[in-house]
């Protein structure tokens, strides 16, 4: 009996083992979830473009206010004129104009609904036709402007922003469908045309197969830079095989126009075209680089080198003129009200003067050309 009663105190001390083990344990306290950081997704559409980023060859670049920027494109005349709407109408509509070589046509933007809308007007006689809006060019944009048509009559670029762009402005072509009277869906001409950023103008002075866009990208505001570089026929991209990504990024951005110049050979044809407009002309400065002389230059005729002088006077003083109207912009920006009033009107005295002194250099420059054309022939 006393045997039994030592086993079943033993059997208890036994089962009561575990239970003490389990109330002591202790839980670990649950790890703390650590925080997923998602990386941002870049738009796919960026991506895509930049795989099929355009090659092309950059001469040069010009930084200047967004403002004046119109007037640092200087084409042939046979490419036609790109200049403010409101200087073109005599009107206070913001805007760009374009007009052609034979000066009776135009194509323009204005506000409507105060979004900038592209529009296009005739000359009949000595009148302009009412303003039209651009059919075809408004899918996926919501605003439209900067436009440029080239000699064909049916290739058009502009600048559009919407869905369909990836930054502000992005540059788009499109062309013009003579049967239905309207232009077809544009399309975006991409990288490095077209950035994140506002991409304004693109435009093609055929004449001298050079081309310049403009864009505020890593610009300060107010400021534009405009890309002068050498259009091609034929749409070309950069080969992965040759081309890191990372190279391939660089060029899309536009990080060094220097990685575009290749040997340099297309280059300095290029610039030596930008140089001179004429066959047998070259242009030269004085030690100050503003002036300009023709003494050196040999024509085959007296009337070119007549016109060709006062080309030179006409150019030299619209340099002067924009130098003046920078300074003027500068000074606006940070003068009080009372000083503006003042500063304003002498800005705008100085624009009209640089549009018509533009128009003169345009002239002129036809002028000679035709001249000097002519004086060789006989």
């Amino acid at each position: 009996m006393k045997l039994i009663r030592i086993t079943i105190l033993a059997l208890s001390v036994l089962l009561a083992l575990p239970m003490v083990a389990q109330k002591r344990k202790r839980v670990a306290p649950k790890a703390k979830p650590v925080p997923v950081i998602e990386e941002p997704q870049e738009d796919p559409r960026i991506t895509n473009m930049r795989e099929m980023t355009q090659q092309i060859l950059i001469i040069d670049s010009i930084v200047t206010s967004k403002e004046q920027f119109l007037a640092s494109i200087r084409l042939s005349s046979e490419s036609g004129r790109l200049m403010p709407t409101s200087s073109f109408f005599k009107n206070q509509k913001e805007g760009c104009l374009y007009i052609n070589e034979m000066g009776n046509k135009v194509y323009f933007s204005q506000p409507e609904d105060s979004l900038q809308q592209l529009f296009t007007s005739d000359k009949l006689g000595n009148e302009w036709s009412r303003p039209q809006r651009l059919i075809g060019i408004s899918e996926g944009l919501n605003e439209t402007s900067y436009p440029f048509m080239l000699s064909d009559g049916v290739t058009f670029y502009f600048a559009g922003k919407g869905e369909e762009s990836i930054g502000g402005y992005d540059i788009f072509v499109t062309r013009y469908d003579s049967r239905s009277g309207s232009f077809l869906k544009p399309e975006n001409i991409g990288m490095p045309f077209n950035s994140e950023a506002n991409d304004y103008m693109y435009a093609i002075d055929e004449t001298n197969r050079i081309g310049y866009f403009a864009t505020d990208r890593r610009q300060p505001e107010g400021m534009v830079c405009i890309y002068i570089f050498v259009p091609s026929d034929t749409r070309k991209t950069y080969d992965s095989s040759l081309y890191t990504e990372e190279q391939i990024r660089h060029l899309a951005d536009i990080s060094s126009i220097a990685d575009t110049w290749a040997d340099g050979v297309e280059r300095q044809a290029a610039l030596d075209r930008i140089k001179s407009k004429y066959a047998d002309v070259e242009r030269n400065r004085k030690e100050d680089g503003t002036n300009r002389e023709a003494s050196s230059i040999k024509f085959h005729s007296k009337e070119a080198q007549s016109l060709y002088q006062r080309l030179l006077r006409v150019q030299n003083e619209l340099d002067k003129v924009n130098t003046t109207l920078n300074m003027l912009r500068q000074k606006y920006r940070k003068a009080g009200a009372a000083e503006r009033n003042q500063i304003k009107s002498e800005i705008l005295q100085l624009e009209d003067e640089a549009l018509q002194l533009n128009a003169s250099s345009k002239q002129l420059d036809k002028a000679a050309r035709n001249a000097e054309i002519n004086g060789k022939n006989n």
